[in-house]
């Protein structure tokens, strides 16, 4: 979330807008504002194109993200955890923490954002019959977005995962054969021959003089990676199932007390044992976490005064797991908060340390071994 502002909230679920979403909805304000509204409506005044632009690619993302709340809310009943929604260059992505535990599930998530979208188009369309004879402008944007959410969910329903359609194909490979990774190995394989399609079309667009199929490249590239990423997530899943933290944790892990000074901490600590995090811990019970970001936002004259306990991250904020806990929450709990790694509680007494490495450890030696 380096390069994204948090605008609000719906439902519990953050949104997000990417800072490559301002460039898109630059190019489609600007599109409809001066081609597309201008050719097929001529004679508004100049301010009238750009108010009807600006307003239309607003809606469009709106759309864009009532078709990702659609998810959303379906996750969230099927009691699944949703991080965030992020609108972005090519759209808008819900991250949702665990996927769907069985073919049924699956089906209802990926449809969920196609049928919002046939909705809105359905709705759009009922306004642009209402404003026909009465406002032109108006007239002209609920077409333009009747059109556009109709795209928007027959293009996701193409079957590559992991798009909606791919998702759907998925749920039925599973629940005919049983095998989640086979059914995603499928998809992804789909996915990734509709990604050189796409690219194969911007290709021949190019060479006959229409540079509108770097588009169509740069879409096929983009769905290329998240084919092979969607398959590498269910792979790790699989991988991690059935590990517990206890298998995966480092039990000789570095503590160092909440009255020690961060100038000593950084003397003694961070540079002597090379380490960009340390534990907190008093009489051997957490306290919170102290990592080489913290240091760095206190001033360097203030060094020598400040106790580690004024700039850790207290328990209260952390995120941590029990011995017991499954690889894969393990994994979901770092990536949750983007930190590096989770302490491993038994009660208050701290029992070791996952870090992203000991999980990227485990999973690069289960490769090598091919199990």
């Amino acid at each position: 979330m380096k390069h994204s502002w948090r605008i609000g909230k719906i439902s519990g679920i953050d949104i997000f807008i990417d800072s490559s979403w301002i460039i898109i909805f630059v190019l489609f304000t600007w599109v409809l504002s001066v081609t597309h509204f201008p050719q097929h409506y001529p004679g508004w005044p100049v301010r009238l194109y750009w108010l009807v632009g600006v307003t239309t690619s607003l809606l469009i993302f709106i759309s864009v993200l009532i078709h990702e709340l659609a998810h959303s809310l379906i996750a969230l009943r099927q009691g699944e955890k949703v991080r965030n929604i992020t609108l972005f260059i090519l759209g808008g992505v819900a991250q949702i923490s665990e996927e769907p535990k069985s073919p049924l599930r699956e089906l209802t998530l990926a449809l969920s954002g196609p049928v919002s979208s046939l909705l809105l188009a359905l709705f759009f369309l009922f306004i642009s019959f209402v404003f026909k004879g009465v406002s032109i402008p108006l007239y002209a944007s609920a077409s333009y977005l009747t059109l556009i959410n109709t795209i928007l969910a027959l293009f996701n329903m193409l079957p590559g995962f992991p798009m909606d359609g791919g998702r759907v194909l998925r749920s039925v490979i599973w629940k005919l054969s049983g095998d989640l990774r086979k059914a995603t190995r499928i998809a992804s394989r789909t996915g990734q021959g509709l990604a050189f399609f796409i690219i194969f079309l911007g290709l021949i667009q190019i060479l006959r003089s229409n540079f509108s199929g770097f588009w169509l490249i740069f879409i096929g590239w983009f769905l290329h990676s998240a084919s092979i990423r969607g398959y590498n997530q269910v792979m790790v899943e699989a991988m991690l199932k059935g590990v517990k933290a206890s298998d995966l944790m480092n039990r000789d892990f570095e503590t160092v007390s909440s009255n020690l000074s961060v100038q000593a901490l950084v003397d003694d600590y961070i540079l002597k044992k090379r380490e960009r995090a340390f534990l907190v811990s008093d009489n051997g019970k957490l306290k919170g976490i102290v990592c080489l970001e913290d240091v760095k936002k206190t001033p360097r004259e203030r060094w020598m005064e400040t106790s580690v306990e004024e700039i850790m991250v207290p328990k209260e904020e952390l995120e941590y797991v029990s011995p017991d806990s499954d690889g894969n929450r393990v994994l979901q709990r770092i990536t949750a908060k983007d930190v590096h790694q989770v302490p491993v509680l038994e009660g208050d007494r701290i029992t070791g340390i996952v870090c992203r490495s000991d999980i990227l450890r485990y999973l690069h030696l289960r490769s090598e071994l091919g199990i």
